[in-house]
């Protein structure tokens, strides 16, 4: 739950002791969170490969040692009044999370002749990866730029400014974990913070998520000189195991297998730019599936096989130099055999080539003038239909972007989500079906705008947007059950309030994005009517959804809505569970505080406790509080069955 006005402040019941089962609980829930935590605070001169390392280390040692209290030190209790969003005020969050910022802080110490050393000091023993470099994701040049200028942080500043970014904690709250950390000037710690420009939602941005990884070989020369001395020992192992001879086939024999230096017929095939997969330019019109397998080749170098080899070879092998991007759950290996070649051709400053093997889309890039800086991106598309698959991005450049839009799209047009009175401008496209550059807003710093694209084909308009991945993401509005394109002026007035918070599920694999007016609510007072609204965000894999809570007041310059409350792979607001509890903290405009509460309409009555409390029939609540007031809310569903605030 969410304090709205004048600061947001999200309602939890007292804290009880933590157990070592419920700090487990806590760990394992959000154990991709916790790592990021740590990854963010941890001192950037450890280089990307051991802070990776250091920081799942650092989580899977954050649990209490003893199994009756809550730690082991007097600095493990818990934070009186201590918030996060995501765990809902679980104590157990609360505790392993002061453990994770402890640690981090003590990574970046140096080490001193006459202090005892930290375990945090030294490179972790477990987890240990060997002969590869593990890091996150490449992310865009504003993510670079934030992560130079944490860098520039001293240890406890950057803790301040990832708790206050990430975690949405306020400036007391900051200051008590810094505290309970152990740092003594917690306040200029604040300080040094302000004096970086508040990016949170870059923060979540794939660039600082040590959970999903690329890996590289470490220096191969250096491990070749090392391993010379092992060779004789390996050798005569191998010769020993020959002579002594085993019963049948061996260890484990290859079967029917070619030997190892064998060419497979159909891996050479799919690196031959002739063997490639090429769609006539009618046949989408007479096909029964309407997906990008229908896309006919398009661009002026489709006959370069030069170019198309290289993309080919690239995608089979790509080198040191070669960037490689893939969206969350989406593999970067080579195709299972010769790919569908969807474009290629000049854009911008750069070859593009467009391939796709039925459940990916391969971008490969090279510059004009030579190969060097060549780039390699992966998206997951696989069950695609016509809505999903009009459009696929072929450049960035500049904080612009260009796509290439599917077969079907009789016109495009570009409309500004914030301002949904306003009338949708014609988009150009050239004989291939690129459009003309427009502004991506996923690479935007600030949210002055937000131009999504309408594409026109004979269901009707629908409505995309750029989520900084290969595949735009559709926008809905309706039911989980029922949604529908955004057509009506109440759809884009709530994605108007909506479009500035979509940064929190850029670069997830995203597919659609719906938002469902689940209640309105008339305010205490005669403060007018509130719209509460859960957005869901579905990606292509399946797995990975992302869902908040928003409450939106009433507001003249349709400011963004306040996110009362958020989960990760959760089922509410979705096909399965179209469901939805949320409450918020808010402020009349005559100065009285009100605990605030909607659920959706299977929602039969609503339950506040803790330091503020109350009950109601039906799907609304709205009771008396004070400034700062915290409480726990639940429901009942007409069934009978109990709902918890989403979580």
């Amino acid at each position: 739950m969410l304090n709205v006005a004048p600061e947001q402040d999200i309602l939890n019941p007292p804290a009880p002791s933590v157990g070592v089962e419920q700090a487990e609980a806590a760990l394992v829930e959000h154990y991709p969170r916790l790592v990021r935590l740590a990854y963010l605070v941890l001192p950037p001169s450890l280089g990307r490969n051991r802070r990776v390392v250091t920081a799942h280390a650092i989580v899977q040692r954050s649990l209490p040692r003893g199994r009756g209290g809550t730690g082991d030190g007097p600095d493990d209790g818990l934070i009186p009044g201590a918030r996060q969003a995501e765990a809902d005020g679980d104590p157990g969050y609360v505790y392993v999370r002061r453990r994770v910022v402890r640690q981090a802080l003590e990574a970046g110490l140096p080490l001193r002749r006459k202090a005892w050393p930290k375990r945090a000091q030294f490179p972790p023993l477990l987890p240990q990866v060997w002969g590869l470099r593990l890091f996150p994701r490449s992310g865009g040049a504003d993510e670079l730029a934030l992560d130079q200028r944490l860098s520039a942080l001293s240890g406890p500043a950057r803790a301040a400014y990832v708790l206050r970014g990430l975690e949405r904690l306020g400036d007391d709250e900051v200051c008590a974990e810094l505290n309970a950390a152990g740092v003594t000037e917690a306040r200029l710690a604040l300080a040094e913070a302000d004096t970086t420009e508040s990016q949170a939602g870059l923060l979540e941005s794939a660039e600082f998520d040590p959970c999903s990884l690329q890996a590289r070989p470490t220096d191969l020369m250096r491990r070749r000189q090392h391993s010379r001395a092992a060779l004789a020992a390996v050798a005569a192992l191998v010769v020993c195991g020959a002579l002594i001879g085993l019963p049948g086939d061996g260890w484990g024999p290859d079967g029917a297998a070619a030997p190892p230096y064998a060419q497979n017929p159909v891996a050479q095939a799919a690196l031959d730019p002739g063997h490639l997969l090429r769609v006539e330019p009618t046949a989408w019109t007479t096909a029964t599936r309407t997906d990008f397998s229908v896309w006919p080749a398009r661009g002026g170098l489709l006959g370069d096989s030069g170019l198309l080899r290289r993309a080919l070879a690239v995608w089979a092998r790509p080198g040191e130099s070669v960037q490689v991007s893939a969206t969350p759950g989406t593999p970067s290996g080579p195709p299972m055999g010769a790919p569908q070649l969807l474009f290629a051709s000049d854009v911008d400053r750069a070859r593009v080539v467009l391939l796709y093997d039925g459940l990916r889309v391969a971008r490969y890039a090279e510059p004009r003038d030579g190969t060097a800086g060549a780039a390699l991106d992966f998206a997951r598309v696989d069950a695609a239909d016509a809505a999903s698959a009009s459009a696929l991005v072929v450049g960035r450049t500049d904080g612009n972007v260009r796509y290439l839009t599917a077969p079907w799209v009789h016109q495009a047009s570009v409309r500004d989500l914030l301002t949904p009175d306003a009338s949708a401008r014609p988009l150009h496209r050239d004989k291939d079906g690129v459009t003309d550059p427009i502004v991506s807003p996923a690479q935007a710093r600030q949210c002055t705008s937000w131009e999504a694209l309408e594409f026109h084909d004979d269901s009707g308009v629908r409505l995309v947007t750029d989520l900084g991945e290969l595949a735009p993401a559709r926008l809905t509005w309706g039911p989980s059950y029922d949604p529908r394109d955004v057509g009506d002026r109440s759809a884009r007035t709530g994605w108007a309030r909506t479009a500035c918070l979509l940064p929190t599920v850029r670069s997830h694999g995203v597919r659609s994005v719906n938002n469902w007016q689940f209640a309105q609510q008339a305010l205490p007072e005669n403060n007018g009517t509130a719209d509460w609204i859960c957005t869901r965000a579905e990606t292509w894999r399946g797995a990975g959804s992302r869902v908040f809570a928003q409450f939106q007041a009433p507001s003249a310059k349709l400011a963004p809505g306040a996110i009362a409350a958020r989960a990760e792979n959760s089922a509410a607001c979705g096909v399965r569970e179209a469901q939805v509890l949320a409450g918020v903290l808010w402020k009349s405009r005559g100065g009285n505080w009100f605990v605030l509460a909607a659920g959706s309409e299977q929602v039969s009555s609503v339950t506040l406790s803790g330091g503020t409390t109350g009950s109601g029939r039906g799907n609304l609540l709205a009771v008396r509080a004070k400034e700062g007031a915290r409480a726990e809310l639940n429901g009942r569903l007409a069934d009978g069955s109990p709902i918890s605030t989403l979580h």
